[in-house]
């Protein structure tokens, strides 16, 4: 089984290195860690007592690892999650924050598991999540998986900017898709047909 940290890096890799995407809100990012992040942890790195993008292209990937597991993955309290989901959530936290604790809250209540719908862990999210597991341990994962993906196609749906995420130039999956599919099991990966067909309205 992997450590956490090991996800983190597999997290850091999958993010790369700096961008400052204009459609994307996170603003200028590098190995994943936003300015925004940087800025609510006070992360001054160049000592100048500002956040700046500068801050931003000095962060080493070994910094956004441990920012990662600190606070991305234990202030959150993933941690207390079953294991088996650890890195699925943990991913998507990174990558959309609290919407990846709605996305597996959402999912209990479509299992008939009653938690509310608020993007905090705590004791009754922790319960519900337990309980999903021992009635379908062998399809939670995957059923979080594809939840992930279909916020995603719904996100691109309603926000014209972010469709370049899901949906490559050539109409191939984009990168927010193929992310969410690195934790479904291939069985249940969209075929190119039906991704072409889940943003055929895009246009």
């Amino acid at each position: 089984m992997q450590s956490i940290t090991q996800i983190a890096s597999e997290i850091v890799a999958r993010e790369g290195g700096y961008v400052n995407d204009p459609d994307d809100p996170g603003g200028a990012t590098n190995h994943g860690v936003t300015i925004h992040t940087m800025r609510r942890l006070g992360l001054d790195l160049t000592g100048d007592n500002q956040v700046t993008e500068d801050d931003v292209r000095v962060l080493t990937r070994a910094h956004a690892v441990s920012i990662f597991v600190e606070h991305y993955f234990r202030a959150p309290q993933i941690d207390k999650l079953p294991e088996p989901l650890h890195a699925t959530i943990f991913d998507m936290y990174v990558n959309a924050g609290a919407h990846a604790v709605r996305i597996l809250q959402k999912l209990l209540n479509d299992m008939r598991i009653e938690v509310a719908v608020d993007g905090q862990i705590g004791p009754q999210t922790i319960a519900a999540t337990q309980k999903a597991l021992r009635a379908a341990p062998d399809h939670i994962v995957d059923a979080y998986g594809i939840a992930r993906r279909n916020y995603y196609y719904d996100l691109a749906a309603r926000r014209p900017a972010s469709r370049k995420y899901a949906r490559r130039r050539n109409g191939g999956k984009g990168g927010w898709i193929t992310r969410a599919e690195e934790f479904i099991d291939p069985r249940y990966h969209l075929t190119e047909t039906q991704h072409k067909q889940r943003v055929a309205q895009w246009d």
